[in-house]
């Protein structure tokens, strides 16, 4: 059964239930209430014959019955006794005794009563007069009430069959319109393939489950996006770019050995043969901080990080590595709240991040110091790494984050391709903003995180 089936059903058997136990309350409440009228018309009614039988002396008994019958309307199979301390019935004749002695000798024990008997109701009372005591018994069958009660039973079935009809069809409707975002949701998670992991579920505005479903969707797609670039990267490039040392190295060695040579070719061949083991070396470093990196995407344990002890472990970091110069000058804002420069992400991440930017900075800077600022504001939270070396030619400004791309020129610096790559999505996935600025007296790089794009 469809889930919005089920709710449909769920809450129509939860709505039908209270509504049943209603009426039922309802009706027993009017059955009651039919019935202590019935009751009080029989003790009125016992009251009255009294008074006309016990207390009118000198009229007739045949005109008092005239004036009852003209008078009181007559119950249905209504009988009225009245009977004497000797429990013999007076005023009133008949063949019929009608109650037995133990129900008048109640009558005068209680002094008042209520009987049924079936669909007969019966009042006694106990009456004192001046030509003795006296108990009175009324009784009668509630005709109309019970038609009245029928008729209101067969209302109030079909009442609930309509009700329950209605409640179900709604009740359906509704699940449909509130889990509508859901099948939006499975009928886009239905075109997500393996060759299109770039498209995202459409996430509603709406702060409800089905948004944080579609949003921590969107975060997995994200990390399998970067899982299988990462292995589009390692099948399309990584054999090339392994491949081409590996067999510079072995062409240098074979021309060395080629013929004897002397002693300075031999250093030439040795110094070229370290220089693409170097090459080679930091290949496979950057592949392995690559794969790290994916590993701690598809992992991502994340906690509270303050940036100003963060920059501070970096710091110390490259001091302890340049103990010299080029040194790693830091500048920071200090807000009286620390949670103004607090966000929440993976810690690994994020150092593996500045220390990228850092070490391209100190790659570029011609051995100049790089300046690295710490800033916030109310609307952002920012990390700016400056070096003041020779800038990024204009033509590879658009191409310095793709994996494996090294700019070209005369004063190039040797490297893998893949640090600002890596740095790129890093900070994608922190829901910040990596941009630079660069001309012929340096580069500066920012880490930009907005307010509202926050979990702190």
């Amino acid at each position: 059964m469809k889930l919005k089936d089920r709710l449909a059903l769920y809450f129509t058997l939860i709505s039908t239930g209270i509504l049943a136990a209603v009426l039922v309350v309802v009706y027993f409440i009017f059955v009651k209430f039919l019935e202590s009228d019935f009751y009080d018309r029989l003790n009125d009614r016992a009251f009255i014959n009294a008074k006309l039988y016990l207390e009118a002396d000198e009229i007739s008994t045949d005109s008092l019955k005239t004036v009852k019958t003209e008078y009181l309307e007559t119950l249905h199979d209504e009988v009225v006794r009245i009977y004497d301390d000797q429990n013999k019935a007076r005023f009133i004749k008949d063949q019929q005794q009608f109650w037995t002695n133990d129900v008048i000798n109640l009558v005068r024990k209680n002094k008042r009563i209520k009987l049924k008997d079936g669909l007969r109701q019966t009042v006694g009372i106990y009456y004192k007069d001046n030509q003795g005591n006296f108990v009175i018994l009324a009784s009668a069958v509630d005709k109309s009430t019970h038609a009245r009660i029928g008729k209101l039973r067969i209302s109030m079935l079909f009442t609930f069959i309509a009700i329950v009809v209605g409640l179900l069809l709604s009740a359906r409707w509704i699940a449909d319109k509130i889990l509508q975002p859901l099948s939006k949701f499975v009928s886009d998670v239905k075109l997500v393939k393996s060759n299109n992991l770039s498209f995202r579920v459409q996430e509603s505005a709406n702060k409800d489950e089905i948004t944080s479903l579609a949003q921590n969707f969107n975060q997995l797609l994200d990390h399998l996006e970067q899982a299988f670039i990462l292995q589009k990267t390692f099948v399309a490039n990584v054999s090339h770019e392994l491949r081409t040392p590996i067999t510079s190295l072995l062409m240098e060695a074979e021309i060395a050995l080629n013929q004897p040579r002397n002693a300075e070719d031999y250093q030439k061949a040795l110094r070229s043969i370290i220089e693409d083991t170097d090459k080679m070396n930091q290949m496979i470093n950057g592949l392995v901080n690559l794969a790290q990196a994916d590993l701690e995407l598809g992992n991502l344990h994340t906690q509270h990080i303050n940036l100003t002890e963060l920059l501070l472990e970096v710091k110390a970091n490259w001091d302890k590595k340049y103990p010299a110069v080029p040194s790693l000058h830091l500048e920071m804002n200090h807000p009286k709240n620390a949670a103004q420069l607090t966000i929440h992400f993976n810690k690994s991440l994020l150092e593996i991040a500045l220390n990228n930017i850092i070490a391209n900075a100190f790659k570029f800077s011609d051995q100049k110091d790089v300046h690295v600022r710490l800033q916030s504001s109310d609307e952002e939270i920012s990390i700016a790494v400056q070096d003041f070396g020779t800038g990024i030619p204009n033509q590879n400004a658009e191409l310095i984050y793709q994996p494996f791309f090294t700019s070209s020129g005369e004063n190039n610096k040797k490297g893998t391709g893949l640090g600002l790559y890596m740095t790129h999505q890093i900070i994608t996935l922190s829901k910040g903003n990596l941009s630079f600025k660069s001309d012929e007296n340096g580069t500066t790089f920012w880490i930009t995180w907005k307010r509202g794009f926050l979990v702190v």
